[in-house]
């Protein structure tokens, strides 16, 4: 019997995209890429720096739901829309994943939607607990 558990937001998107909010299997939790919508109202802020922190916060939430913390990502991704936002953004980074340090990468993109400036991607390895 598998350990895989799929975590919904309730986004009609994950159904009609084919994909879950958070997959835990095992010992694995992986973080779809996340955004900074704020969901209790479905609002996006035009900052740049107010959307990355929405992002953790969105991202803690998602965590949480699958039984652990930003404490145990091993892995994030980031995505931006454009090279100049990667010194404005670092330093929060730094401010949650500073003592962390999971591997990371950045990438430069376009995002699906033209409000989003940045999406968030973790993987957590949670060893032993119980979830």
């Amino acid at each position: 019997m598998s350990d895989r558990r799929l975590i919904s937001s309730g986004s009609s998107f994950e159904q009609v995209a084919g994909y879950s909010r958070v997959v835990v299997d095992g010992e694995w939790i992986f973080v779809s890429g996340t955004t900074g919508y704020d969901y209790s109202n479905m609002t996006i802020s035009p900052d740049l720096e107010v959307q990355t922190r929405q992002v953790f916060s969105n991202l803690q939430q998602a965590l949480a739901e699958a039984g652990t913390t930003l404490a145990d990502v091993v892995r994030v991704h980031y995505y931006l829309t454009g090279h100049e936002q990667f010194e404005k953004v670092a330093p929060i980074f730094g401010e949650y994943f500073g003592e962390i340090r999971p591997a990371a990468t950045a990438v430069i993109c376009e995002l699906v939607d033209p409000a989003t400036k940045i999406e968030i991607e973790v993987t957590a390895l949670v060893r032993g607990a119980d979830r």
